[in-house]
């Protein structure tokens, strides 16, 4: 029996399960190769030797190329099925033509046999097209052997006698054909119906087995724990896995519902009793609820209830109830944790911005109710920035910290003190009958603020700024009251910090108007309305006059000269400083280099650079250095003018740009020293070649002043660091005089000009340089 299958197997292919005709017909073609094959051997070679001896040369060929032909295409079985198919019929016919025409009409059989493979393989078109070939071929025989052509086994058959057995040949060849296409066309029918079948057994059984998964894990997923109530005796029994989730042994839970109750935490079980409730009369499909269960060792489990009615009595009550019970305790910590991410600022924990706004909401709402006030307290840390550069962000943050602990204890328990980020809190006081609170808590903020911080080995000391505004007296809408708050708190910062602002309306429309020169300078440079004035700076020892500083005037066309103190803030809040500013050194190049030609070869004019313009990230000194070289002007026709501010938040960025100040042969000049920190470390660090003496400490100059002996030690110190002195806010001859004969190198100031447009400038100089060098 094994032998038979390999045999099969060998010749057939494997035994698998065919999936419909075509598979049928690749193996049915498989088995007639190997028929003819095996039979052609055994009669082809025989019938070669025989036509040979014979001579019929012709014979002997068709056989042997036909039975070479059947080994190749039985080999061959990667080739496609049609070529296979159509390559054995075409053999079959080629056979048959060639016996016909050699041996006679005895051979008819061999024709016949191409419609009826053509039937079996190809189906009925094929057997249709064999048949019509064989016919034509049939015809067109019995013509030529009438028409005088020596035809072997034709002889003394007339065309009328061909045409009998021609018809008769056609008439058992297409019974054959035809039958066995039309039988096997109802095989395919009923393969494809079985196929239909058997796929929709297939979907079924499918449908079934997702249908007996779902349910599967349905029960799978009933949580940890399963338990089933008795709802007319007001019982109910556990799993053993729930009452071991809980910690409790067996017998140790109490089967009765409302001795249960006990167990739930108290503000979850009115929503546990409502939800159960509202499932028992029907009104909701499922029983489904979250709340906590209190555990044996006394802590608390987050559960996910699910339950659901399966049996009612007669009057539709409900007799029976199951569920299940999930543990969804990490789930609900989850969920807090995003919850306070989302609402608490991570590092001082109080709320921040979103629960800030949450919170005013609710307050506004009670006190729109009750008829009382709201408080908004903007804070805002002074010299916190030179707590974080000096100590590093680890002190910072502790300080923050501490500053969050000291706020909270300054304010009740029902008052929000927020974080809005960096070292900005609000405070939010409602209920508010007494405007001496407000003021009495403002200052213990101030005052613990004002303590020092001890963080680790380190000290520091900060003050604070608040502003403050109220609901509904000064706005009603929460934007309004943030924005008015820190307008109030800016004010306390220019009042001189550690103090606070109430805001008024004095101060929106400041706001308004800042807005509008915003609005209005952004078209300023385009509409030429900006002007350069020029200031002289004045050789001290000589009167000759060798420096001008340039300092910008703003034409407005509506509001006229618009003071620098107005508009330079606004253009540095803005980022319009960085055009300006630029625009200020290509207009002072241009008239430096006129002045050079025609006063002095060596006149300087000194530019303002502003912080904001050192932190501004583009190319602009690279910008300016090519503008100098354009002109062909050296760097030292230009002196740039700083803030001590800027060396003491100098980052490696700003030392860069003073740097390549230096390289470019540009002076730098240091503004208004004294009235800062006046730190002489950064004096070392930085290459400074002017320093300018802030006219707070001119103005008050007198014989024997502690303003002169202040002015003596800034020269004497500058001179022996390498820097030359200039004296601003000079106004009279007797301060010249006293900066003169301390060694101070340049005096600026109105006793000796006013800033001046360029022309009048000129003017100036022609006319009071005797005066000044006399």
């Amino acid at each position: 029996m094994s032998a038979c299958r390999t045999i099969r197997q060998k010749f057939l292919g494997p035994d698998v399960a065919l999936r419909d005709i075509h598979d049928w017909r690749d193996r049915l073609l498989t088995a007639i190769l190997m028929v003819a094959l095996v039979m052609g051997s055994l009669t082809a070679v025989p019938s070669v030797i025989q036509a040979w001896r014979e001579g019929q040369t012709a014979i002997a060929a068709v056989d042997a190329l036909a039975l070479a032909w059947v080994v190749f295409m039985w080999r061959k079985r990667g080739l496609s099925f049609h070529f296979r198919a159509w390559s054995l019929l075409l053999v079959l016919y080629a056979v048959g033509l060639v016996l016909l025409l050699t041996i006679g009409p005895v051979s008819q059989i061999y024709l016949m046999a191409f419609p009826v493979m053509a039937a079996l393989l190809l189906g009925l078109r094929g057997a249709l097209f064999a048949l019509a070939l064989d016919g034509l071929t049939l015809l067109l025989v019995g013509y030529l052997a009438n028409a005088d052509f020596q035809l072997p086994g034709f002889q003394g058959q007339s065309l009328g006698r061909w045409a009998v057995i021609a018809a008769n040949f056609m008439f058992v060849a297409s019974l054959i054909a035809l039958s066995c296409a039309t039988l096997l066309q109802g095989l395919e029918k009923s393969l494809d119906r079985v196929k239909k079948d058997a796929a929709a057994r297939e979907v079924s059984e499918a449908a079934l087995r997702a249908s007996d998964a779902r349910w599967k894990l349905a029960l799978e997923s009933t949580g940890d724990g399963v338990w089933d109530c008795d709802l007319q005796h007001r019982k109910i029994t556990f799993s053993d896995r729930f009452i071991e989730m809980c910690g409790y042994a067996p017998g140790e839970l109490p089967q009765d519902i409302d001795a249960l109750d006990h167990l739930i935490h108290p503000e979850d079980l009115p929503r546990l009793r409502e939800d159960r409730l509202a499932h028992l009369e029907g009104l909701t499909p499922t029983h489904t609820n979250e709340h906590r269960v209190r555990c044996k060792d006394g802590s608390w489990k987050w559960l996910l209830t699910r339950g659901l009615v399966i049996g009612r009595d007669a009057d539709g009550r409900p007799q029976r109830m199951i569920g299940t019970q999930t543990d969804i305790t990490s789930r609900k910590q989850s969920e807090a944790l995003i919850w306070q991410q989302a609402n608490y600022d991570g590092l001082t924990g109080l709320p921040n911005r979103q629960m800030l706004r949450d919170r005013l909401e609710q307050d506004i709402k009670k006190c729109k109710r009750d008829g009382q006030s709201v408080a908004v307290m903007f804070i805002d840390l002074d010299h916190f920035k030179e707590v974080n550069d000096t100590l590093g962000h680890d002190h910072g943050d502790m300080l923050l910290m501490e500053a969050a602990h000291r706020i909270r204890h300054c304010v009740r328990d029902s008052d929000t003190v927020a974080r809005l980020g960096g070292d900005e809190f609000t405070v939010v006081l409602p209920e508010l009958d007494k405007l001496p609170r407000v003021e009495q808590i403002a200052q213990d903020i101030i005052a613990v603020l004002g303590e020092v911080f001890q963080l680790g080995n380190e000290r520091a000391y900060v003050s604070a700024s608040i502003g403050i505004t109220f609901y509904p007296d000064d706005a009603t809408e929460i934007e309004d009251l943030f924005k008015q708050a820190d307008q109030a708190m800016y004010v306390a910062k220019d009042n001189g910090r550690s103090r606070f602002s109430y805001f008024t309306p004095s101060l929106q429309e400041a706001a308004q108007t800042r807005v509008r020169l915003t609005n209005d300078m952004r078209m300023a440079l385009t509409e030429q309305q900006f002007r350069v004035f020029y200031q002289p700076i004045v050789d001290l020892q000589t009167g000759r006059v060798r420096k001008a500083e340039a300092l910008i005037r703003w034409q407005h066309p509506t509001r006229g000269m618009v003071s620098p103190a107005i508009f330079i803030p606004i253009a540095e809040s803005s980022g319009l400083i960085n055009e300006i500013g630029d625009w200020v050194f290509r207009e002072s190049a241009a008239q430096v280099k006129r002045w050079r030609a025609q006063y002095q070869p060596d006149f300087q004019i000194s530019v303002n650079k502003s912080p904001v313009q050192f932190r501004h990230e583009d190319n602009t000194l690279q910008d300016w250095f090519a503008h100098l070289d354009k002109l062909e002007l050296p760097g030292q026709a230009m002196v740039v003018e700083i803030t001590e501010g800027l060396l003491l938040e100098a980052n490696a960025d700003v030392s860069g740009q003073l740097q390549a100040l230096r390289q470019a042969g540009i002076g730098v000049s240091l503004d208004d020293f004294g009235t800062g920190y006046s730190s002489l470390s950064y004096l070392q660090k930085f290459d400074i070649d002017y320093l300018k003496i802030d006219q707070t400490f001119v103005r008050g100059l007198a014989p024997a002043s502690k303003n002169l002996a202040l002015c003596k030690a800034i020269i004497v110190m500058a001179h022996e660091l390498g820097m030359l002195v200039v004296a601003e806010g000079v106004e009279t001859a007797e301060q010249r005089a006293l900066l003169t004969e301390a060694g101070c190198d340049f005096g600026q100031g109105y006793h000796f000009a006013k800033p001046m447009p360029a022309d009048d400038f000129e003017t100036w100089y022609h006319t009071n340089l005797p005066a000044l060098t006399a």
